[in-house]
């Protein structure tokens, strides 16, 4: 090992899509070395990370592409640890500092020798973050499949065609359309039949490709316990439910709370009192959702609200209590029961229980407490499971 390691104790990261700037710091705090490492040609970048001091945390930021370069560090015996990138941001505001390649780097190399860590947040496996690829990519087919539909009916709007087909999409709908893109009919414009032609086959496209993945996740999506337990939940079925899976991973690094989870998925509302009233228990004005957290679990909550609403019973009416039957604020509504979901959903990976209407016993809320002890450090309310996954 090079005499320039001898020192060092941790070390801090800044990557970027093509090289990344090193710091590397002693026991004191003080810098050793800087380095470049080039992400390109990746048989070098191993054999660079190699000769680093084995075993030394490393904190890169929780931002785009991270996880090929843990793997990557994990594989030369290193160990490296996630920051959260906006308490790191607001962490350097503070210090008045200037974001600078070098000085992101130094700022990152001094976190593993905070007394708290605060900064730190979950590293995903790659089994995780495989399975995220994969149910992300049937998510962003489905937005697509929306945007196409919604370009169909702007082309009617913008046209002034009507239709009382109660789905546009459906069989009858479909002729309708097939009929309008045809060259013999007059009622569209040779531009907007192009338009619309070219919209039709994109959806078809996309469908296809909808139908391929959901036959194939069908099958190879395993029906563990968990994700049986899920699927009990209204609004979710065997795919969503190893969406949730996947995008939350370990229900325990929430300490099992459904607000932090709310919280994380986006779907718990934030305060902005201006404090013009000057009454403390006044409501709280401008409240909006969050904007920094888990977008793919957002989306999934608000799906399974929509399935949820349709289903009835008490989710219909929980919706139409905030819509006024349906009639305003239906966006509010399905959000109220998204974030109703939220708390189901953690309370049935929390207990390992199938959902029920009814409420739980009183011996299975004992039991449930009891769990909750044993998954916890004594006094510190924190999970006993590691923030970052062993790996062998």
């Amino acid at each position: 090992m090079s005499s320039r390691y001898d020192k060092v104790v941790c070390g801090g990261m800044d990557v970027h899509y093509k090289f990344s700037k090193v710091t590397f710091r002693d026991a004191e705090g003080r810098v050793v070395a800087r380095e470049r490492l080039d992400h390109t040609d990746r048989r070098q970048l191993l054999e660079r990370l190699v000769q680093w001091p084995q075993g030394i945390p490393i904190v890169l930021e929780a931002s785009f592409g991270w996880g090929w370069l843990s793997d990557l560090m994990l594989e030369a015996g290193l160990e490296p640890q996630l920051s959260n990138c906006y308490k790191v941001k607001q962490m350097r505001k503070a210090r008045g500092g200037a974001k600078t390649n070098k000085m992101d780097a130094d700022l990152q190399s001094l976190l593993p020798m905070e007394v708290d860590e605060w900064w730190r947040v979950w590293m995903a496996p790659p089994e995780v973050r495989d399975r995220r690829e994969r149910l992300r990519f049937r998510a962003d087919l489905v937005r697509m499949q929306t945007q196409t539909k919604n370009r169909v009916h702007a082309i009617f709007h913008r046209h002034g065609i009507f239709h009382e087909f109660s789905d546009l999409f459906g069989t009858e709908g479909r002729r309708f359309l097939k009929a309008l893109c045809a060259k013999r009919c007059k009622i569209l414009p040779p531009g907007g039949r192009e338009a619309l032609g070219g919209q039709m086959l994109v959806l078809d496209h996309v469908q296809a490709q909808l139908r391929t993945i959901k036959q194939r996740l069908e099958k190879e999506l395993e029906a563990t316990p968990l994700a049986l337990h899920l699927k009990s939940v209204p609004g979710f079925g065997l795919i969503l439910s190893h969406v949730l899976i996947s995008e939350i991973g370990d229900i325990w690094r929430f300490g099992a709370n459904h607000k932090r989870v709310a919280s994380y998925s986006l779907l718990a509302p934030i305060p902005d009192d201006t404090g013009d009233d000057g009454e403390e228990e006044s409501t709280p004005l401008g409240r909006h959702l969050g904007q920094r957290g888990n977008r793919t679990l957002k989306w999934a909550f608000i799906e399974a609200a929509h399935a949820a609403v349709r289903a009835g019973g008490r989710w219909r009416a929980m919706f139409d209590r905030h819509t006024q039957g349906g009639k305003k604020n239906r966006n509010r509504g399905y959000i109220k029961v998204a974030r109703e979901l939220v708390k189901v959903v953690t309370a049935v990976w929390r207990d390992g229980r199938m959902y029920s209407e009814e409420p739980p016993s009183q011996g299975a809320s004992k039991r449930s407490k009891r769990r909750r002890r044993r998954n916890s450090r004594s006094g510190t309310g924190r999970p006993c499971q590691p923030m970052v996954v062993a790996q062998s």
